[in-house]
């Protein structure tokens, strides 16, 4: 039984569609070497001025299957609280003393996080969020 697409191509867009699918054919990444060779497609697609319809359906398609390989192969460890910390501080450029006389948390607290002693408190939390601007959940990944 044939079913209709129900998000059908214009016919320019189905053709570049059909283009890109018959030079890199859209299929599950098996390897770094085949991951690599769709990366440099991505890098290509990325780099054009413009994509009509079918190239940026492609471009949808092969990053998903991208980031499922790399998901699967390549997992990202999930940052510590002193990683955090220490990216949010590089990100707005303070030191340990600003936070402190900014947000009234304690130096040594500060320090002992930084150095992976200790982790965020629901106080440091709350109040790294307020000053940092961003969402207590940013903070609260390792709770």
């Amino acid at each position: 039984m044939t079913a209709k697409a129900q998000f059908a191509l214009t016919s320019r867009q189905h053709d570049s569609y059909l283009e890109l699918v018959l030079a890199f054919p859209l299929t599950s990444i098996r390897s770094d070497k085949h991951l690599s060779a769709a990366q440099e497609v991505i890098d290509r697609l990325l780099a054009a001025e413009s994509l009509d319809g079918g190239a940026a359906l492609y471009l949808d398609a092969l990053s998903d299957l991208v980031a499922t390989y790399e998901d699967a192969h390549h997992p990202i460890p999930i940052a510590s609280d002193a990683d955090l910390l220490r990216h949010l501080m590089e990100a707005k450029a303070v030191s340990q003393g600003e936070i402190h006389r900014q947000t009234g948390l304690a130096k040594s607290s500060i320090s002992e996080v930084l150095a992976g002693k200790k982790p965020f408190s629901r106080q440091m939390m709350r109040k790294l969020a307020a000053y940092f601007r961003v969402d207590v959940s940013l903070l609260a990944v390792n709770v």
